[in-house]
């Protein structure tokens, strides 16, 4: 009975982990051995038969035979009655192999024996875990969502095992519940306190690319490389691609017919903006694709402290710079400079529409300036500090601020 439950110990395991045949028969001769080391003083001497099909075992004990009186280690040396006992034919001087009976170990070595043999078959399958999910840092794995907690969800994959995705792994806009699938990238996997932690992320740019490779074929294949990915996740992307065969739109490839392919990653990352640029070394083009789809003028480059200077058209400057300063901020990280946006005024008497410095000036005053007549940085400027006060809402400090702001545009 006891044989049979150590083996369906191991039985359970091995079913249930994928722990392969050599190894776990590794593991039960070890834990065998142990147990008669701690109880005969040495193990040496003894043979462990496993049979892991038919799921048992057997442990047979060589001794030699000495005359009656003799037997200095009943472990190694048995006297020539005893032997006589298993065998009426034995002779002093020959060996006798027995076999040792697992229930005569007592009630509490067979406990301490099967504590063993489980808790050696979970440290395997812990680095088994952490083995298999370290060469997977960098690839997609899906798993159903198990727990939902405040900074974290409990992921389990198809076999069971635990996986982690943090709150700021997550894409803001994304809301699961128990049982729901969600795709993700591992970015990290270590062992905390002696348990495999596999960390995965869906903000990552190794996610984005991932995507990429999924839905473009080209891409998978090698014909397209993608040279660099910037994001700030649920809100936009930039990616830069090159094709090494001139015969293939890169672009255009991760685009797919009228969008068809990057519509799906859009879906899967609830609905980010993902802007697709043609790579080039040419750094002053680089940078005027990357501030797409604003128009630029012109740019002055700085090539030792890697500035840019970006002049565009008042009406581009919005677009350049984009909602909360994103598209600037995003081109900047793409081609490595930090970009600098200015109005490019030829005539003196050139007016700015007030909406162009969103950027600088909150929505609300713009929206009070507007509805005093104000459309236009000039008409701001033509009023004196104290008409402005009365004519509207705003404080006499938030009133200068403005004006300095509106004066520094034509100095």
């Amino acid at each position: 009975m006891e044989n049979l439950n150590l083996i369906e110990t191991f039985s359970e395991f091995k079913e249930l982990k994928n722990i392969d045949r050599a190894t776990m028969m590794s593991v039960l001769e070890d834990v065998f051995r142990n147990m008669l080391l701690k109880k005969f003083g040495s193990n040496d001497n003894f043979d462990i038969i496993i049979n892991t099909d038919k799921g048992d075992f057997e442990i047979w004990r060589n001794r030699e035979v000495v005359e009656d009186g003799e037997v200095a280690d009943p472990n190694f040396q048995i006297s020539i009655t005893e032997a006589k006992k298993i065998d009426k034919d034995y002779e002093v001087g020959e060996e006798v192999t027995d076999e040792v009976k697992l229930l005569d170990f007592g009630r509490r070595a067979i406990v301490a024996l099967r504590q063993n043999l489980t808790s050696r078959i979970l440290e395997l399958e812990k680095d088994n875990v952490y083995l298999k999910y370290k060469d997977k840092i960098g690839e997609i794995v899906t798993g159903e969502v198990y727990q939902v907690w405040k900074k974290e969800i409990l992921v389990l994959d198809d076999e069971g095992n635990e996986l982690i995705m943090p709150k700021q792994e997550q894409i803001p806009s994304d809301y699961y519940r128990k049982g729901d699938n969600l795709r993700a990238v591992v970015t990290r996997v270590e062992m905390r306190n002696n348990n495999p932690m596999i960390v995965l992320s869906r903000t990552s740019p190794s996610f984005l690319e991932r995507l990429f490779e999924l839905e473009v074929p080209e891409i998978y294949d090698g014909l397209i490389t993608i040279k660099k990915i910037v994001r700030v996740a649920g809100d936009r992307a930039k990616v830069a691609v090159e094709s090494y065969d001139d015969r293939i739109d890169p672009v255009g490839a991760c685009v797919g017919m009228k969008g068809s392919r990057i519509h799906g990653i859009v879906r899967e990352l609830r609905n980010e903006n993902i802007d697709v640029i043609n790579f080039t070394n040419n750094i002053q083009l680089f940078i005027t694709r990357s501030l797409s789809p604003a128009r630029i003028n012109s740019i002055k480059l700085d090539e030792v402290h890697k500035k840019a200077e970006v002049f565009l058209d008042p009406a581009e400057v919005s677009k350049a710079i984009g909602k909360g300063g994103l598209n600037i901020k995003l081109a900047g990280l793409l081609t490595g400079y930090e970009i600098e946006v200015y109005r490019d005024v030829d005539e003196e008497d050139e007016d700015v529409d007030i909406t162009e410095f969103v950027d600088e000036i909150d929505q609300w005053v713009i929206d009070e300036l507007k509805a005093i007549g104000c459309d236009t940085a000039k008409s701001v400027l033509s009023l004196s500090i104290e008409e402005l006060v009365k004519r509207t809402d705003l404080e006499e400090e938030t009133i200068k601020e403005l004006r300095g702001i509106l004066k520094a545009e034509f100095e």
